[in-house]
């Protein structure tokens, strides 16, 4: 195959020119995110009942629905949550290769099922399915001096939802305001003086505002000598607060009559005041937009710009827009971060090329192949259907070092055999390439095969590593191809013939030159020795594996690094029972504390919303820092050791998060209440940061027994001082005012228990009567008490009910009040009543802290209570059981690979036997920049995670592509006659120059992922550390244990008469040359 090219290097350069034009095409059109879409998918179904209770929306709405979804086809797990607004909500997550759509119909027919048994309330608002993520891409504000927000909020509802629900990528849309609505405000005395109840006033409305029909004059079948027809059009639907208060509610017996406006206030107001938004402090309306589960990032946030853009030329008055909470704005800068640092590795890398090559057209032949490798990847990822993404870009940047190596080892023996034969480019080439062709496509087989077990995980990981392995494979098969195509057809046709004497360097080359020789002579000297100890170094390997794997058990474990994203999340509540005012002034408190930061440029708060539930006592603010540079250049005063290994020491997200924490919960300004800040997670779909769990009651044990369960859970986990913030996620438990109704009283009064249930459903939780016409659009007539007749018990015990003679009797003749505290949220996860905890680590890793919260709740749950995990935490836990079944595939895979392609269970085990020795760079590198760390006094820690798992693979893959070089040769020279210690050491002699240069080429690549900073800076360092550390102790130790290994095993699997070489081996296997 490679003389084929190198005497036909224009065919070489067409195919290549191919490569290049699939892969500018590619990059053009590849869809850019910040990882891979991870999240199952997911279907949501939202239910509203106004006016019940926790226990009521359980038991009436969402134990219905959640009976009617077992046993969808694909459903991994589901949960339910509902709260005393009212509302609820069930969440079906189903397993990743679920379609959505046909999920999303499954659960529609499951539905429509059921619906007609739900409460007729939760049937006349709907239940609404939806297939968005529960995370928000974006805020949006709008804001204006002029408007209302009543009227801004109205508009938006119009105007400016409908058309972004429109938008590809976009999932749902939520705004933390309401539409326009009729309300009718009932005076609870007035209509008692009159007789009246709250079902007459819903009668009356929808009787007198209802839509008229009126037909046509003149419809056929006509009378003879019609001439015209006409449509009929009568007024029946009311349109104005002056209106409704006309409608007549009753005659009097004096003959008066009674109107609405006399015992109710009718204005035009809003559907809801659950919730309110401020910017800064300022109010204004918030709309929150959420991606739908196939939807992209960055794609989609630039489409929303873009109709806000265009809307705002129509918006009223001076309405204007803002959208400073935008979480696609970390994925572009994290990206060109990351582009940034692959052009860095190519300089660095073609900068060590130079220095050994020593010539500038050896230099050039790299430098043009290795981009070729690059583009072919990209060319590879477009057609699978994978996106631009910080996996696949960290897979190009640690690629740049292992497909430069093919071009490498080509040129480097051309190089050779030119200066020692005096060979001309031509044959020198075909002489190389029949030498190290074998060499190529064993190494190339050998780093697939490594990459395959990666795409083995399941669940989040198994998307991630995919991306990552089919990367890498694709950049290194390419770069095969081209080793054995562009490469040689390039030295044979770019390199000049070596004259006598031509090799020798003088100046900075000479030197360099100079000293690597006395250098390979000492390390030949060095081996000679080891290997006449072979026996004890054996020991020594023995003993240095036992180390890594000791050294790896202590290595901290976690999903992700904690990532600096720009922004955090603040979660406010305050005690049970607290109202909306209360709320709001702890909500001014925590904004003047955020704002206080130097490093806070915007936040939004919410309040009367969280993720974790929604009340009167809930606030949640949206943090936006300044930009990851600004924040940089803040921490210049720190020394420059501190900020050249971890970057911005001072005023990163994860600084931030912990000083602001501390700042709410010490200074004052939440005095009533807590509230904490959190930093996001790396992918926010998966959860809101932290570990994330349920505590479930398996045994039906009640809800008081469940809350003693979980508050013991919490105070044990507080004692065990290996946990930070720890809270119960959601609302706790309030004072609630139970009415208990003598029924014998009521029926002796006449009153009918229907009338009760009407009249505390509407004066207490809104009734929505009908629609009236309002601008074009059909808006609600919502009737309920005025807010003087329902803020006190007594109050409430004094509505009138009518009975059967029409006479208005208060509740309290048969309605009996006691106070009592009772669930505000009710949560359920799989079928089983649930609490939900969250909390995080303090000085050691998720992993560890996932580790102690299952021992303690074996120690206190006696059985009947268990622990589920939630968000990233649950994929965590999938992928921990799979790690060491992908080590072993990946360690199966080269043995296997090898024994194919060499005939021989010898050589195999030689190069198997390095791994240990990258596995020992990796631990080793890690547990030593903890330490040096925590020396310095930097709170930032590495651990065991998906980067951790990324860069022990790829060093595995790359110390047995080193220990293939010495081996390779090592077995040719052997079959030539001479004996494993003697072809040991010549092979280690002769490939220390191109190992050295290959491994150097490698690490100083990732160099600037080691000392990354800003932007998506915790995930560079993470995957630099690893790789960094991997291949430098790891090369150490191989350079010089891999002749060992060799003559070790060659001591039990002795070669018998002449074995094939590496070509012959390598056509036997089917694989082209």
């Amino acid at each position: 195959m490679a003389k084929f090219f190198i005497e036909r290097p224009v065919f070489a350069w067409v195919i290549s020119i191919f490569i290049i034009l699939a892969g500018v095409i590619a990059i053009r059109n590849l869809p850019v995110s910040q990882y891979p879409s991870v999240a199952a998918p997911t279907i949501n179904l939202t239910a509203t009942y106004p006016g019940a209770s926790a226990q009521v929306m359980e038991d009436s709405v969402l134990a219905v629905i959640e009976r009617a979804m077992n046993g969808i086809e694909g459903l991994d797990y589901m949960s339910t949550s509902a709260d005393s607004s009212g509302s609820g909500s069930v969440s079906l997550t189903f397993t990743p290769e679920t379609d959505e759509n046909m999920a999303q119909m499954d659960v529609q027919n499951k539905l429509s099922e059921v619906l007609a048994t739900l409460p007729s309330t939760v049937q006349q608002y709907g239940v609404t399915v939806s297939k968005s993520r529960s995370n928000f891409l974006m805020v949006i504000i709008l804001k204006s001096q002029q408007k209302s927000l009543e009227d801004m909020a109205d508009y938006a509802q119009r105007n400016v939802i409908p058309e972004l629900q429109r938008i590809e990528g976009v999932g749902s849309v939520r705004m933390f305001a309401s539409q326009r609505a009729m309300r009718v405000w009932v005076d609870a005395k007035k209509l008692k003086s009159y007789n009246l109840s709250f079902a007459d006033i819903s009668s009356a409305i929808s009787a007198q505002n209802a839509q008229i029909s009126a037909g046509t004059m003149g419809a056929l079948p006509l009378a003879e000598g019609q001439t015209i027809t006409a449509t009929i059009t009568a007024q029946g639907q009311l349109s104005t607060p002056e209106e409704f208060g006309e409608i007549m509610l009753k005659t009097t017996t004096s003959g008066a009559n009674v109107y609405l406006k006399d015992v109710a206030r009718i204005e035009l107001g809003s559907e809801s005041y659950a919730t309110s938004t401020r910017l800064n402090g300022v109010p204004s309306v918030g709309m929150a937009v959420m991606l739908s589960n196939s939807g992209n990032a960055t794609a989609t946030a630039k489409l929303v710009r873009a109709k806000m853009a265009s809307l705002q030329n129509y918006f009223p008055g001076d309405i204007t827009w803002a959208a400073p909470y935008d979480t696609s704005k970390f994925v572009d800068i994290s990206i060109e971060k990351v582009i940034h640092t692959l052009v860095e590795a190519m300089v660095l890398v073609f900068i060590v090329m130079f220095v050994f090559l020593q010539n500038f057209r050896y230099t050039l032949i790299p430098a043009i192949v290795v981009p070729i490798s690059l583009l072919g990847g990209f060319a590879g990822i477009y057609y699978l259907g994978m996106s631009i993404n910080v996996l696949t870009m960290f897979a190009m940047v640690l690629v740049i070092g292992i497909v430069v190596d093919d071009a490498i080892v080509v040129v480097e023996n051309v190089e050779r055999i030119m200066a020692e034969e005096g060979l001309p480019p031509m044959k020198a080439t075909q002489k190389a390439m029949s030498q190290i062709s074998g060499a190529v496509i064993g190494i190339t087989a050998v780093l697939i095969s490594v990459f395959i077990p990666l795409m083995f995980f399941s669940g989040a990981q198994g998307k991630i590593y995919t991306q990552f392995a089919a990367t890498m494979a694709l950049a290194i098969g390419f770069s095969a191809f081209l080793a054995l195509t562009l490469t040689p057809a390039l030295c044979a046709t770019l390199l000049k013939p070596i004259k006598h004497g031509h090799q020798k360097k003088r100046g900075f080359f000479g030197w360099f030159n100079r000293k690597f020789d006395s250098t390979n002579n000492r390390y030949k000297k060095w081996v000679e020795r080891f290997l006449r100890r072979a026996g004890s170094l054996m020991i020594a390997w023995v003993a240095l594996t036992a180390g890594a794997v000791y050294v790896y058990t202590q290595l901290p474990t976690s999903f992700l690094p904690s990532e600096d994203s720009g922004n955090l999340m603040v979660m406010a509540q305050l005690p049970a029972g607290a109202t909306k005012e209360r709320t709001d002034k702890t909500v001014e408190g925590l904004e003047k504390t955020a704002m206080s930061f130097p490093e806070v440029q915007d936040i939004i708060t919410v309040s009367g919303f969280s993720f974790t539930g929604s009340g009167q006592n809930m606030a949640m603010g949206f943090v936006i820092l300044k930009d990851w540079q600004e924040r940089l250049d803040m921490s210049k005063s720190e020394p420059f050791m501190k900020r050249l290994i971890a970057g911005d020491v001072l005023h990163d997200a994860t600084i931030v998060v912990k000083k602001m924490t501390g700042a709410l919960l010490t200074n004052g300004a939440v005095k009533d209440g807590f509230a904490i800040a959190i930093n996001p997670p790396a992918i926010r779909e998966l959860g809101n940061g932290g570990v994330e769990f349920y505590i479930q009651d398996r045994n039906s044990g009640g809800h008081d027994a469940l809350l003693a369960k979980r508050n013991e859970l919490i105070a044990k986990m507080r004692e065990s001082g290996l946990f930070g913030d720890t809270r119960a996620s959601g609302l706790e438990d309030a004072p609630q005012l139970q009415l208990t109704i003598d029924r014998e009283t009521a029926a002796a009064q006449g009153v009918s228990l229907a009338s009760i249930r009407s009249t505390l459903a509407t004066a207490l939780g809104g009734s929505y009567v009908n629609d009236f016409p309002n601008n074009g659009r059909l808006q609600k007539v919502m009737v309920m008490a005025d807010e003087t007749g329902r803020m006190q018990d007594e109050e409430i015990l004094s509505l009138p009910v009518t009975n059967n003679a029409g006479v208005a009797i208060p509740l309290s003749t048969f309605v009996k009040k006691e106070w009592k505290v009772g669930m505000q949220q009710s949560v359920r996860f799989n079928g089983y009543p649930a609490m939900q905890i969250s909390t995080t680590p303090s000085g050691v890793s998720s992993g560890v802290a996932m580790a102690k919260i299952q021992e303690l709740m074996k120690d206190i749950g006696g059985g009947n209570y268990s622990v589920e995990w939630a968000g990233q935490s649950r994929e965590e836990a999938k992928g921990s059981s799979e790690t060491t079944l992908v080590y072993a595939l990946a360690a199966m895979a080269i043995f296997l690979v090898l024994a194919a392609l060499y005939e021989s269970w010898a050589i195999p085990l030689s190069v198997l036997m390095v791994a240990p020795l990258g596995f020992l760079g990796v631990v080793l590198g890690v547990w030593m920049r903890n330490r040096f760390n925590m020396s310095l006094g930097i709170p930032i820690e590495y651990a065991n995670d998906i980067y951790f798992v990324v860069g022990m693979i790829t060093v595995v893959g790359l110390s047995a592509k080193n220990a293939i070089l010495i081996i390779e040769f090592a077995k040719d020279l052997q079959e030539e006659g001479k004996t494993p210690f003697q072809a040991a050491l010549d092979a280690a002699h002769l490939r220390f120059r191109p190992i050295l240069m290959t491994s150097f080429a490698f690490i100083l690549g990732v160099v600037p992922l080691y000392f990354s900073s800003g932007a998506s800076a915790a995930s560079q360092r993470a995957i630099g550390t690893t790789v960094f550390w991997g291949m430098t102790i790891g090369t150490l130790f191989s350079v010089f244990l891999v002749p060992v290994f060799y003559v070790f095993v060659r001591k039990f699997f002795k070669g018998k008469g002449h074995r094939r070489s590496a070509r012959e081996a390598a056509t036997d296997a089917g694989l082209p040359l």
